[in-house]
């Protein structure tokens, strides 16, 4: 499967949205960082009220978290999923399951737990 065209477009697709806006908000997030600790004038500038420059700026670390989210949900559901699902359909297919056989344990000789019955303490009472 790794050899797959459809699954090499999967992965360059992932990495053309995860990489990019890696990079911008982590380049977001230490301007941030870097204002803070050498740009002190300008964050405390006040904006309104008790309101600064510097809150704002980690108010908008909040809601970039969230776009990106949001964006990489929309992207994914749009770009992602649908290759996604039709190679894992195929793989079902191929297979017959979904997922690796499980072992079966076999059944205990000594019966059901005792200490799971109603009215039975529980072993050394």
């Amino acid at each position: 499967m790794h050899d797959d065209p459809r699954f090499v477009t999967l992965r360059r697709r992932l990495r053309a949205f995860v990489f990019p806006v890696s990079i911008a908000f982590f380049s977001w997030y230490l301007l941030y960082v870097l204002m803070s600790a050498f740009a002190r004038d300008v964050m405390s500038t006040v904006v309104f009220g008790n309101v600064n420059v510097a809150l704002v700026f980690g108010l908008l670390q909040f809601v970039t978290t969230f776009g990106v989210a949001i964006l990489y949900s929309r992207y994914a559901n749009r770009r992602l999923d649908p290759l996604a699902n039709e190679l894992r359909a195929e793989l079902v297919n191929e297979t017959g399951t979904a997922s690796p056989p499980q072992e079966e344990t076999p059944p205990s000789a000594e019966g059901p737990d005792d200490t799971t019955r109603a009215g039975k303490e529980g072993p050394g009472q």
